[in-house]
């Protein structure tokens, strides 16, 4: 038998491979997760995921489905776990289940009295949000929990409604939470309570700001010359906030005339100081220069019928913006437009609103009709290279996707399809 002897030198060097190995596994796992609404960066892209453009069998395959209840708020994925927030009767229910399975972990549940002024859609709206082994969930009645991402048992709750004034708005509560170092944001909506800053430990307040009603958008970050910015757009319009001192640097309207009108497709960060606005109802599509030393932002561009985006938010890909254009109800393109001048590049025949995903250079799109669609990100044509029926009408919760698991869910059953199965 031979013997290898290992000088101080090797060993050194054999740590520092074992080191750096599992430091890439680790990392590999963070960037396969999907722990908030729009996915790991909030920007409805997933940038390590490898999606081909057809699928096998010709049909999408589904790996496993699980009963739900009421609800457009969308999956969310950690550590192999997806989390998924709906209603059952009176009840919000929050659900622990396996990646691969479908097995059930745990299950929490509180009790709602959220009842839609229109009669949509009774169950919640916001995407649930992990964070440091807690998932923060926020009721369409105004309820915000924080769980014990393991084992479902509660941290500690607010109502945001009753204690704080937030607003029920057309809709329901609906802005999903972000978390921006040691600060829990939330667009509560009202009264001196437009925009809250929490304690994600405690759910103590930290800081209250702005009389907005918070629309349908949900807060992104950015980092402008070593500044840390929380970026909302409300139903009236544009903030920037400094997370950690709770302070607006800037503001400006950004709204319809018409009163029965919300600002609903949240904010895309281009090049860290630059911001894409859209939204429906003769606002249109804007482009945005933050100056942040001046506190004040300028104009780059604005458009009306290129890219005016209901609910959906676009995704950016090589210098351009894709996304669903037009009102749900009147009809809606997917476009192209490039992110220089807003000019169009190309757009699709009319086809149902829906969510779009970027992974890698697919397209992953999931209409209201339940129907999924593979398409090749590309700026010069939209061309639909497999399509397949996964799920019911009124199909409009944010998907997510995790180490080849696409998660999306209709008013009755969450599915888990697997990509290359």
């Amino acid at each position: 038998m031979t013997h290898v002897k290992f000088g101080i030198q090797d060993k050194m060097n054999f740590i520092y491979y074992i080191a750096v190995t599992l430091l890439s596994f680790s990392s590999s796992i963070i960037l396969a997760d999907w722990p908030q609404f729009l996915g790991p960066e909030r920007n409805g892209s997933q940038k390590k995921a490898v999606v081909p453009l057809t699928f096998k069998g010709g049909e999408p395959f589904i790996n496993w489905k699980h009963d739900i209840g009421f609800g457009f708020s969308g999956p969310v994925v950690s550590g192999r776990k997806v989390f998924i927030f709906h209603r059952e009767k009176n009840k919000c229910v929050i659900e622990s289940l396996d990646l691969n399975t479908g097995k059930s972990f745990w299950s929490f549940n509180y009790d709602t009295d959220y009842v839609d002024d229109f009669g949509f859609d009774k169950g919640p709206r916001a995407v649930p949000l992990i964070k440091e082994n807690k998932i923060y969930t926020y009721g369409a009645e105004g309820m915000l929990h924080a769980l014990d991402l393991e084992t479902g048992k509660l941290i500690w709750k607010k109502n945001l409604r009753d204690e704080h004034g937030a607003t029920k708005g057309f809709f329901g509560r609906a802005c999903s939470p972000i978390i921006i170092d040691d600060t829990l944001i939330i667009q509560a909506g009202g009264k001196g309570c437009g925009i809250l800053g929490l304690n994600p430990k405690t759910g103590n307040i930290q800081w209250k700001l702005s009389d907005h009603e918070a629309g349908y958008a949900s807060p992104v970050a950015t980092k402008i010359k070593n500044q840390k910015l929380a970026i909302c757009f409300t139903r009236q319009g544009f903030l920037c906030i400094d997370p950690k001192k709770g302070e607006i640097i800037i503001e400006k309207e950004n709204r319809a005339e018409m009163n029965a009108s919300v600002n609903a497709a949240s904010p895309v960060v281009i090049e860290n100081n630059k911001i894409f606005l859209s939204a429906c109802y003769g606002v249109g599509a804007s482009l945005w220069l933050i100056d942040i030393e001046n506190k004040r932002i300028k104009e780059l561009w604005q458009t009306n019928d290129n890219l005016d985006c209901h609910y959906a938010t676009p995704v950016l890909f090589d210098g351009h913006l894709i996304g669903y254009h037009g009102r749900q109800e009147t009809g809606t393109q997917l476009r192209c437009i490039d992110v220089k001048n807003g000019k169009i590049k190309w757009q699709s025949a009319q086809m149902p609103a829906g969510t779009v995903i970027l992974s890698g250079k697919t397209l992953i799109i999931l209409s209201e009709r339940g129907e999924l669609i593979l398409a090749s990100a590309n700026t010069e044509e939209f061309k639909i290279s497999a399509r397949g029926q996964i799920l019911g009408a009124e199909t409009r919760a944010m998907p997510a996707l995790s180490d080849g698991y696409f998660l999306a869910r209709d008013k009755r059953k969450l599915v888990s399809i697997k990509f290359n199965p």
